[in-house]
Protein backbone atom coordinates (compact mmCIF):
# COMPACT_ATOMS: atom_id res chain seq x y z
CA UNK A 1 0.00 0.00 0.00
CA UNK A 2 0.81 3.41 -0.66
CA UNK A 3 1.99 5.34 2.06
CA UNK A 4 -0.88 7.60 3.64
CA UNK A 5 -0.99 11.05 3.52
CA UNK A 6 -3.07 11.50 6.17
CA UNK A 7 -4.98 9.66 8.80
CA UNK A 8 -8.09 7.85 8.09
CA UNK A 9 -9.19 8.34 11.79
CA UNK A 10 -9.56 12.01 11.52
CA UNK A 11 -12.84 14.00 11.13
CA UNK A 12 -13.07 17.20 9.25
CA UNK A 13 -14.58 19.17 12.50
CA UNK A 14 -14.22 22.43 10.70
CA UNK A 15 -16.60 21.41 8.02
CA UNK A 16 -19.23 20.08 10.51
CA UNK A 17 -19.05 22.87 12.52
CA UNK A 18 -20.06 25.15 9.46
CA UNK A 19 -22.87 22.89 8.32
CA UNK A 20 -24.34 22.70 11.78
CA UNK A 21 -24.66 26.49 12.52
CA UNK A 22 -25.40 26.74 8.99
CA UNK A 23 -28.14 24.37 9.71
CA UNK A 24 -29.71 25.95 12.66
CA UNK A 25 -29.43 29.16 11.21
CA UNK A 26 -31.42 28.09 7.85
CA UNK A 27 -28.39 29.57 6.23
CA UNK A 28 -27.37 28.72 2.57
CA UNK A 29 -23.70 27.17 2.26
CA UNK A 30 -22.48 27.90 -1.35
CA UNK A 31 -20.03 24.71 -1.37
CA UNK A 32 -16.78 25.21 -3.06
CA UNK A 33 -13.11 23.33 -3.78
CA UNK A 34 -10.86 24.89 -6.40
CA UNK A 35 -13.97 27.26 -7.73
CA UNK A 36 -12.89 26.02 -11.50
CA UNK A 37 -16.64 24.93 -11.94
CA UNK A 38 -18.37 27.51 -10.66
CA UNK A 39 -19.88 28.45 -13.80
CA UNK A 40 -21.87 24.90 -13.80
CA UNK A 41 -25.17 24.69 -13.14
CA UNK A 42 -28.16 27.80 -11.97
CA UNK A 43 -26.04 30.55 -9.94
CA UNK A 44 -26.53 29.81 -6.21
CA UNK A 45 -25.64 32.53 -3.35
CA UNK A 46 -24.76 31.51 0.44
CA UNK A 47 -21.64 31.53 2.73
CA UNK A 48 -18.73 30.04 1.33
CA UNK A 49 -17.50 26.48 2.34
CA UNK A 50 -14.55 25.56 1.06
CA UNK A 51 -13.59 21.98 0.93
CA UNK A 52 -9.74 22.65 0.71
CA UNK A 53 -8.96 22.30 4.10
CA UNK A 54 -9.47 18.62 4.40
CA UNK A 55 -6.79 17.43 1.73
CA UNK A 56 -4.82 14.60 1.23
CA UNK A 57 -4.75 10.71 -0.33
CA UNK A 58 -5.66 8.71 2.48
CA UNK A 59 -4.88 5.28 1.14
CA UNK A 60 -3.69 3.89 -1.80
CA UNK A 61 -3.58 0.38 -3.02
CA UNK A 62 -2.08 -0.09 -6.50
CA UNK A 63 -2.85 -3.56 -6.50
CA UNK A 64 -6.19 -3.40 -5.74
CA UNK A 65 -6.75 -0.57 -8.09
CA UNK A 66 -8.40 1.47 -5.72
CA UNK A 67 -7.47 4.36 -3.89
CA UNK A 68 -9.17 6.69 -1.12
CA UNK A 69 -8.56 10.70 -0.99
CA UNK A 70 -9.91 13.17 0.77
CA UNK A 71 -12.29 15.66 -1.24
CA UNK A 72 -9.98 18.79 -1.23
CA UNK A 73 -7.46 16.89 -2.67
CA UNK A 74 -5.96 19.18 -5.86
CA UNK A 75 -6.75 16.20 -8.55
CA UNK A 76 -2.99 16.96 -9.97
CA UNK A 77 -2.25 15.48 -7.09
CA UNK A 78 -4.06 12.46 -7.18
CA UNK A 79 -3.05 11.70 -11.11
CA UNK A 80 0.76 12.12 -10.43
CA UNK A 81 0.17 9.57 -7.82
CA UNK A 82 -1.53 7.52 -9.82
CA UNK A 83 0.97 7.67 -12.97
CA UNK A 84 3.49 6.87 -10.57
CA UNK A 85 2.58 3.50 -10.59
CA UNK A 86 1.45 3.30 -14.27
CA UNK A 87 -2.81 4.08 -13.17
CA UNK A 88 -4.94 6.56 -14.48
CA UNK A 89 -8.79 7.55 -13.89
CA UNK A 90 -10.16 6.19 -17.19
CA UNK A 91 -13.15 8.54 -17.16
CA UNK A 92 -10.25 11.88 -17.95
CA UNK A 93 -12.32 13.79 -15.75
CA UNK A 94 -11.79 17.59 -17.06
CA UNK A 95 -9.89 19.70 -15.04
CA UNK A 96 -10.75 23.57 -16.02
CA UNK A 97 -8.01 24.58 -14.11
CA UNK A 98 -5.07 23.59 -12.09
CA UNK A 99 -7.07 24.70 -9.50
CA UNK A 100 -9.81 20.99 -9.90
CA UNK A 101 -10.14 18.85 -6.77
CA UNK A 102 -11.25 15.57 -6.23
CA UNK A 103 -14.70 16.12 -4.69
CA UNK A 104 -15.34 18.58 -7.31
CA UNK A 105 -14.84 16.27 -9.96
CA UNK A 106 -17.62 14.08 -8.15
CA UNK A 107 -20.13 16.53 -7.51
CA UNK A 108 -19.86 17.88 -10.86
CA UNK A 109 -19.94 14.56 -12.43
CA UNK A 110 -18.04 15.38 -15.88
CA UNK A 111 -16.25 13.29 -18.11
CA UNK A 112 -13.97 13.61 -20.64
CA UNK A 113 -12.95 12.57 -23.91
CA UNK A 114 -12.65 8.53 -23.05
CA UNK A 115 -16.52 8.56 -21.39
CA UNK A 116 -18.19 6.62 -24.32
CA UNK A 117 -15.84 3.44 -23.80
CA UNK A 118 -14.33 3.67 -20.40
CA UNK A 119 -17.77 4.89 -18.64
CA UNK A 120 -18.45 8.12 -16.29
CA UNK A 121 -17.23 9.49 -13.11
CA UNK A 122 -20.14 7.45 -11.28
CA UNK A 123 -18.84 4.18 -12.75
CA UNK A 124 -15.69 4.63 -10.64
CA UNK A 125 -16.74 5.94 -7.33
CA UNK A 126 -16.89 2.68 -4.73
CA UNK A 127 -17.73 4.36 -2.06
CA UNK A 128 -18.38 8.38 0.23
CA UNK A 129 -18.27 9.70 3.08
CA UNK A 130 -20.10 13.46 3.24
CA UNK A 131 -21.85 15.89 5.31
CA UNK A 132 -25.22 16.00 5.54
CA UNK A 133 -27.45 18.60 6.26
CA UNK A 134 -27.67 18.18 10.37
CA UNK A 135 -24.17 18.34 10.28
CA UNK A 136 -23.90 14.09 10.40
CA UNK A 137 -20.52 12.56 9.06
CA UNK A 138 -22.07 9.20 7.00
CA UNK A 139 -20.52 6.28 5.03
CA UNK A 140 -22.04 4.97 2.04
CA UNK A 141 -20.17 2.23 0.05
CA UNK A 142 -16.62 1.04 0.66
CA UNK A 143 -13.73 0.40 -1.47
CA UNK A 144 -14.27 -2.69 -3.15
CA UNK A 145 -17.23 -2.95 -6.65
CA UNK A 146 -19.09 -5.84 -4.96
CA UNK A 147 -19.81 -4.23 -1.37
CA UNK A 148 -23.76 -3.37 -2.29
CA UNK A 149 -24.81 -1.91 1.49
CA UNK A 150 -25.08 1.47 0.18
CA UNK A 151 -23.10 1.90 -3.10
CA UNK A 152 -26.53 3.55 -4.76
CA UNK A 153 -26.00 6.48 -2.77
CA UNK A 154 -21.99 6.55 -3.07
CA UNK A 155 -23.13 6.88 -7.38
CA UNK A 156 -25.67 9.59 -6.76
CA UNK A 157 -23.28 12.07 -5.01
CA UNK A 158 -21.59 11.82 -8.68
CA UNK A 159 -23.24 14.72 -10.74
CA UNK A 160 -25.26 16.10 -7.68
CA UNK A 161 -23.62 19.51 -7.46
CA UNK A 162 -23.47 19.79 -3.87
CA UNK A 163 -26.79 19.75 -3.64
CA UNK A 164 -26.83 16.66 -1.47
CA UNK A 165 -24.30 16.70 1.03
CA UNK A 166 -20.20 17.95 1.74
CA UNK A 167 -18.14 15.79 0.02
CA UNK A 168 -15.19 14.64 2.28
CA UNK A 169 -14.05 11.46 1.11
CA UNK A 170 -13.99 9.77 -2.00
CA UNK A 171 -13.12 5.95 -2.87
CA UNK A 172 -12.39 5.33 -6.01
CA UNK A 173 -11.64 2.55 -8.87
CA UNK A 174 -8.37 3.12 -10.86
CA UNK A 175 -7.51 1.36 -14.14
CA UNK A 176 -3.51 0.60 -15.50
CA UNK A 177 -2.77 3.00 -18.43
CA UNK A 178 -3.12 1.57 -21.66
CA UNK A 179 0.09 0.50 -23.11
CA UNK A 180 -0.50 1.59 -26.38
CA UNK A 181 -2.58 4.38 -28.18
CA UNK A 182 -2.78 5.77 -31.53
CA UNK A 183 -4.68 9.20 -33.00
CA UNK A 184 -6.20 9.04 -36.35
CA UNK A 185 -7.82 11.87 -38.53
CA UNK A 186 -10.14 11.74 -41.33
CA UNK A 187 -11.06 14.19 -43.65
CA UNK A 188 -15.17 13.46 -43.12
CA UNK A 189 -18.26 16.13 -43.71
CA UNK A 190 -20.17 15.45 -40.16
CA UNK A 191 -22.74 13.14 -42.03
CA UNK A 192 -20.19 10.47 -42.80
CA UNK A 193 -18.00 10.82 -39.95
CA UNK A 194 -21.14 9.57 -37.84
CA UNK A 195 -22.15 6.83 -40.41
CA UNK A 196 -18.21 5.69 -39.91
CA UNK A 197 -18.42 5.83 -35.96
CA UNK A 198 -21.68 4.21 -35.98
CA UNK A 199 -20.08 0.81 -38.27
CA UNK A 200 -16.93 0.96 -36.62
CA UNK A 201 -19.03 0.99 -32.74
CA UNK A 202 -20.13 -1.78 -34.06
CA UNK A 203 -16.79 -3.97 -34.82
CA UNK A 204 -14.36 -5.24 -32.57
CA UNK A 205 -11.84 -2.36 -32.47
CA UNK A 206 -9.99 -0.88 -29.55
CA UNK A 207 -11.66 2.51 -29.96
CA UNK A 208 -11.35 5.43 -26.65
CA UNK A 209 -12.39 8.52 -27.92
CA UNK A 210 -13.17 10.12 -30.72
CA UNK A 211 -13.60 13.91 -31.80
CA UNK A 212 -15.42 15.47 -35.17
CA UNK A 213 -14.76 19.32 -35.73
CA UNK A 214 -14.34 21.75 -38.67
CA UNK A 215 -11.31 23.34 -37.97
CA UNK A 216 -11.92 27.17 -38.50
CA UNK A 217 -8.19 27.92 -37.68
CA UNK A 218 -7.26 26.53 -41.21
CA UNK A 219 -7.41 27.41 -44.53
CA UNK A 220 -10.90 25.86 -46.00
CA UNK A 221 -11.91 25.12 -42.52
CA UNK A 222 -11.57 21.22 -43.33
CA UNK A 223 -14.32 18.65 -41.60
CA UNK A 224 -12.37 16.38 -39.54
CA UNK A 225 -12.64 13.70 -37.43
CA UNK A 226 -10.23 12.14 -34.78
CA UNK A 227 -10.19 9.01 -33.41
CA UNK A 228 -8.14 7.68 -30.42
CA UNK A 229 -7.57 3.87 -29.80
CA UNK A 230 -6.23 2.10 -26.60
CA UNK A 231 -5.63 -0.77 -25.68
CA UNK A 232 -2.97 -3.88 -26.31
CA UNK A 233 -0.08 -2.84 -29.19
CA UNK A 234 -1.00 -5.68 -31.28
CA UNK A 235 -4.86 -4.77 -31.48
CA UNK A 236 -4.26 -1.16 -31.75
CA UNK A 237 -1.58 -1.26 -34.43
CA UNK A 238 -3.87 -3.76 -36.13
CA UNK A 239 -6.63 -1.83 -36.03
CA UNK A 240 -4.61 1.70 -37.17
CA UNK A 241 -3.52 -0.17 -40.04
CA UNK A 242 -6.99 -1.47 -41.10
CA UNK A 243 -9.17 2.12 -40.78
CA UNK A 244 -6.49 4.01 -42.34
CA UNK A 245 -6.93 1.70 -45.26
CA UNK A 246 -10.11 1.65 -45.52
CA UNK A 247 -11.12 5.22 -44.40
CA UNK A 248 -8.06 6.83 -46.11
CA UNK A 249 -7.10 8.73 -42.86
CA UNK A 250 -3.50 8.80 -41.29
CA UNK A 251 -1.89 8.46 -38.35
CA UNK A 252 -1.23 11.55 -36.34
CA UNK A 253 2.16 11.94 -34.27
CA UNK A 254 1.40 11.73 -30.79
CA UNK A 255 3.64 14.36 -29.19
CA UNK A 256 0.91 16.44 -30.98
CA UNK A 257 -1.87 13.91 -30.48
CA UNK A 258 -1.61 14.09 -26.31
CA UNK A 259 -1.95 17.69 -26.07
CA UNK A 260 -4.71 17.63 -28.52
CA UNK A 261 -6.64 15.70 -26.51
CA UNK A 262 -5.86 17.22 -23.38
CA UNK A 263 -7.38 20.58 -24.44
CA UNK A 264 -10.27 18.36 -26.27
CA UNK A 265 -10.67 17.76 -22.34
CA UNK A 266 -10.45 20.52 -20.29
CA UNK A 267 -12.16 23.05 -23.36
CA UNK A 268 -9.13 24.58 -24.63
CA UNK A 269 -9.33 23.93 -28.35
CA UNK A 270 -10.16 27.16 -30.10
CA UNK A 271 -13.60 25.86 -30.85
CA UNK A 272 -14.32 26.35 -27.48
CA UNK A 273 -13.63 29.92 -27.66
CA UNK A 274 -16.43 32.26 -27.89
CA UNK A 275 -16.69 34.18 -31.14
CA UNK A 276 -18.95 36.56 -29.50
CA UNK A 277 -19.56 37.36 -25.57
CA UNK A 278 -23.32 37.08 -26.14
CA UNK A 279 -23.18 33.24 -27.02
CA UNK A 280 -23.71 30.36 -24.59
CA UNK A 281 -21.71 27.06 -24.81
CA UNK A 282 -24.77 24.15 -24.94
CA UNK A 283 -24.04 20.46 -24.63
CA UNK A 284 -26.41 18.31 -26.51
CA UNK A 285 -26.69 14.38 -24.90
CA UNK A 286 -28.15 12.42 -27.25
CA UNK A 287 -27.82 8.86 -28.58
CA UNK A 288 -24.54 7.72 -30.71
CA UNK A 289 -26.39 6.66 -33.61
CA UNK A 290 -28.70 10.20 -33.47
CA UNK A 291 -27.83 12.02 -37.15
CA UNK A 292 -26.99 15.19 -38.17
CA UNK A 293 -29.55 17.85 -36.19
CA UNK A 294 -30.67 20.13 -37.91
CA UNK A 295 -29.74 23.54 -36.11
CA UNK A 296 -27.44 26.25 -37.80
CA UNK A 297 -24.69 26.23 -35.99
CA UNK A 298 -21.25 24.77 -35.48
CA UNK A 299 -20.74 22.13 -33.69
CA UNK A 300 -17.72 19.79 -31.95
CA UNK A 301 -18.97 16.33 -31.21
CA UNK A 302 -17.78 13.40 -29.11
CA UNK A 303 -18.07 10.17 -28.08
CA UNK A 304 -18.77 8.73 -31.19
CA UNK A 305 -22.04 10.89 -31.87
CA UNK A 306 -23.23 10.87 -28.11
CA UNK A 307 -22.01 14.54 -26.99
CA UNK A 308 -22.71 17.57 -29.20
CA UNK A 309 -21.31 20.88 -28.05
CA UNK A 310 -22.27 24.09 -29.78
CA UNK A 311 -21.88 27.97 -29.27
CA UNK A 312 -25.50 29.50 -29.14
CA UNK A 313 -27.46 32.52 -27.82
CA UNK A 314 -30.08 31.66 -24.46
CA UNK A 315 -32.72 32.24 -26.83
CA UNK A 316 -32.10 29.41 -29.04
CA UNK A 317 -32.79 27.54 -25.65
CA UNK A 318 -36.27 26.46 -27.04
CA UNK A 319 -34.97 24.99 -30.61
CA UNK A 320 -31.72 23.02 -29.01
CA UNK A 321 -34.36 21.49 -26.73
CA UNK A 322 -36.79 20.81 -28.73
CA UNK A 323 -33.84 19.15 -31.80
CA UNK A 324 -32.29 16.96 -29.13
CA UNK A 325 -35.64 16.11 -27.15
CA UNK A 326 -36.39 14.95 -31.02
CA UNK A 327 -34.09 12.29 -30.52
CA UNK A 328 -34.24 11.40 -27.11
CA UNK A 329 -31.56 13.51 -25.92
CA UNK A 330 -31.06 16.68 -23.83
CA UNK A 331 -29.38 20.16 -23.64
CA UNK A 332 -27.84 21.44 -21.19
CA UNK A 333 -26.91 25.45 -21.00
CA UNK A 334 -23.13 24.52 -19.95
CA UNK A 335 -21.78 27.84 -19.88
CA UNK A 336 -23.74 31.29 -20.10
CA UNK A 337 -22.96 34.30 -22.02
CA UNK A 338 -23.94 37.65 -21.26
CA UNK A 339 -27.22 37.44 -22.75
CA UNK A 340 -28.19 34.52 -20.25
CA UNK A 341 -31.16 35.55 -18.65
CA UNK A 342 -32.19 34.48 -15.44
CA UNK A 343 -35.54 32.58 -16.92
CA UNK A 344 -33.45 30.67 -18.81
CA UNK A 345 -32.76 27.35 -17.20
CA UNK A 346 -28.99 25.35 -17.76
CA UNK A 347 -31.00 22.15 -17.46
CA UNK A 348 -33.66 20.38 -19.36
CA UNK A 349 -36.94 19.91 -16.93
CA UNK A 350 -36.34 16.46 -15.35
CA UNK A 351 -39.20 13.70 -15.38
CA UNK A 352 -41.76 13.58 -12.81
CA UNK A 353 -40.42 10.46 -11.65
CA UNK A 354 -36.77 11.59 -11.71
CA UNK A 355 -38.00 15.02 -10.00
CA UNK A 356 -39.98 12.91 -7.16
CA UNK A 357 -36.52 11.16 -5.87
CA UNK A 358 -34.43 13.98 -5.98
CA UNK A 359 -37.01 15.79 -4.11
CA UNK A 360 -37.49 12.97 -1.78
CA UNK A 361 -33.22 12.67 -1.31
CA UNK A 362 -33.02 16.17 -0.95
CA UNK A 363 -35.64 16.16 1.90
CA UNK A 364 -33.59 13.25 3.25
CA UNK A 365 -30.24 14.53 3.38
CA UNK A 366 -30.32 18.52 3.56
CA UNK A 367 -33.65 19.21 5.12
CA UNK A 368 -33.45 22.56 5.43
CA UNK A 369 -32.57 22.94 2.33
CA UNK A 370 -28.80 24.97 2.82
CA UNK A 371 -26.52 23.58 0.14
CA UNK A 372 -26.59 24.74 -2.83
CA UNK A 373 -29.97 26.04 -2.96
CA UNK A 374 -31.00 26.22 -6.66
CA UNK A 375 -27.79 24.71 -8.51
CA UNK A 376 -29.84 22.07 -10.34
CA UNK A 377 -33.34 23.82 -10.94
Amino acid sequence: MAAMSSSPNESPRQLIDQVKAAASARRPLRIIGGDTKAFYGQPTAGDALSTTVWQGIVSYEPSELVVTVRAGTPLAELETALAEKGQCLPFEPPRFGAASTVGGVVAAGLAGPARASAGGVRDYVLGVQFINGRGDWLTFGGQVMKNVAGYDVSRVMAGSLGTLGVITDVSLKVLPVAPAEATLVFTLPQHDALEQLHRWGGQPLPLNASCWVKDETQAGSPELLFLRLRGAVAAVESASERLIREAGGQRMDQTQAGPDWAACRDQSLPFFAAAAPDLCLWRLSVPQTAPVLPVPYAQLIEWQGAQRWLWAPAAAAAELRAAAAAVNGHATLFRAGADAAPGVPRFDRSSAAIEAITQRLRAEFDPAGIFNPGRMV
